[in-house]
């Protein structure tokens, strides 16, 4: 049985991996190229954490090479947002947040190899499970192809940055992480834009915003990042990387479902769509109730041989 305090903090990842459902709806209301939103969204989302540390007195100090290890996760962060964002563009928002459930499956791999401890069969096996969905899901959707692409670059970025993520945060303040990380943001955005700029790789799309576009990016840098990025970092005190990402295949369940009312007829798919995201979000159920019952049995034989 969960506790009290894990069914809450349960919840309230749910809640965070609700706010990032939205977050591909967001990046197609805004005329801006999705380089220049990363920017301004890192940029001001530096400002406010950069606030909020100093407002609770809380210290920025760091080991040098912890600050160097936040920066590059910062980029990483950074180029994650520029593929989810293009992904939308090019597609639809059902189809990018889709795309995004591949990500369990990077974790799993990749969260072995950096712990340095043995794949688990049920997290390969959950994590192909939400790739099956995905599969189900395009078998009806090819002409989204290039979306898919974008989205499942988007989704291993998502992996290695979760994976670095939990294992910075058993040292080091998760506000102060995730300053660091839009300072990172920021500043690999800046990069790139200049390089985009010169190739013209934005589409044609201006850097500038409009003025309906700022309380999306606004939005976008104190609701979708300093709360709900610092939250999920401070989450990973308590649950698995793993556990973080598998969760966070529901994104596609309440975007598309968002997408769909606000959008309407636009973001309507097809049936075998549909029938992909139930078999993501079974992988999703799935996870803590076979986790339990392994622990269980685990238990039961180490009570079982100390008799």
């Amino acid at each position: 049985m969960l506790s009290s305090t894990s069914v809450r903090s349960y919840l309230h990842l749910h809640f965070l991996v609700m706010i990032w459902g939205f977050t591909a709806i967001v990046g197609l209301m805004v005329t801006i190229s999705p380089v220049a939103l990363v920017l301004y969204r890192t940029l001001f989302a530096a400002i406010g954490l950069g606030i909020v540390i100093l407002s609770f007195k809380k210290s920025f100090a760091a080991a040098s090479r912890d600050v160097v290890k936040m920066l590059a996760v910062g980029f990483v962060l950074s180029a994650h947002w520029m593929l989810f964002f293009a992904s939308a563009r090019v597609s639809t928002a059902s189809v990018c947040l889709a795309g995004m459930a591949t990500t369990s499956l990077w974790t799993s791999l990749l969260e072995p190899l950096v712990n340095k401890r043995k794949i688990r069969p049920l997290e390969v096996g959950l994590g192909i499970l939400a790739f099956a969905g995905l599969y189900v899901v395009f078998r009806f959707e090819f002409d989204h192809a290039l979306g898919l692409v974008l989205a499942l670059a988007s989704a291993m970025l998502a992996a290695t940055f979760t994976v670095a993520n939990s294992r910075l945060v058993q040292r080091i303040d998760a506000w102060v992480i995730t300053f660091y990380e839009m300072v990172g943001a920021t500043l690999f955005s800046l990069l790139f834009l200049a390089i985009s700029e010169n190739k013209n790789w934005n589409g044609g799309a201006p850097f500038v915003p409009a003025t309906g576009d700022w309380i999306w990016i606004l939005f976008l840098a104190f609701v979708c990042t300093v709360y709900a990025s610092t939250m999920a970092t401070q989450l990973m005190k308590q649950f698995s990387a793993y556990l973080i990402n598998l969760t966070i295949n529901l994104e596609p369940v309440y975007g598309i479902a968002l997408a769909f009312f606000i959008f309407g007829e636009k973001e309507r798919m097809t049936q075998g769509f549909y029938m992909g995201t139930v078999l993501i979000l079974l992988a999703v159920l799935l996870y803590p109730l076979l986790t339990s019952t392994v622990l269980r049995k685990r238990n039961r034989k180490i009570i079982e041989a100390g008799k």
